[in-house]
């Protein structure tokens, strides 16, 4: 079976399998390949966490209170080998591991510094009013 991915044609079964779940990976769409990259609710989170300094696994979970380690671990996974993450492994006892961004990495952050100033503290006010209704509705 071949596959046309708009680049080039996939005639691996596996190499199929691959596409078809990241199909925006290889889209001919540069919005699509970005969201890829970006498209889950963690990975602008964590690279905002990253944004001015080098941090260990316990630092990055220990700032994005909510998400599981197992989240945590492949989100950070998933943005090494896009490139936006760098992954420094010490050898020493015990292991010790840091995670830093990348050039490409860095050049996310204004884009996600306007998206913060997009808010305009919306997100305050939209908690305050949730609160709000729930009081109300018992």
């Amino acid at each position: 079976m071949i596959v046309n991915t708009g680049n080039r044609k996939v005639t691996n079964a596996r190499n199929i399998n691959m596409i078809n779940g990241n199909k925006l990976k290889y889209s001919n769409c540069p919005m699509h390949r970005v969201m890829s990259i970006l498209g889950n609710k963690w990975k602008p989170i964590v690279i905002y966490v990253l944004r001015e300094r080098t941090a260990r696994f316990g630092q990055i979970a220990a700032s994005i209170e909510v998400i599981s380690r197992k989240v945590l671990t492949t989100t950070l996974q998933e943005l090494e080998a896009d490139g936006i993450i760098f992954r420094q492994e010490f050898k020493e006892l015990p292991p010790r591991v840091e995670y830093s961004l990348t050039p490409k990495g860095l050049a996310l952050l204004p884009i996600l510094n306007q998206l913060a100033k997009w808010d305009g503290g919306e997100c305050e006010a939209i908690s305050e009013m949730e609160l709000t209704l729930a009081d109300t509705s018992q």
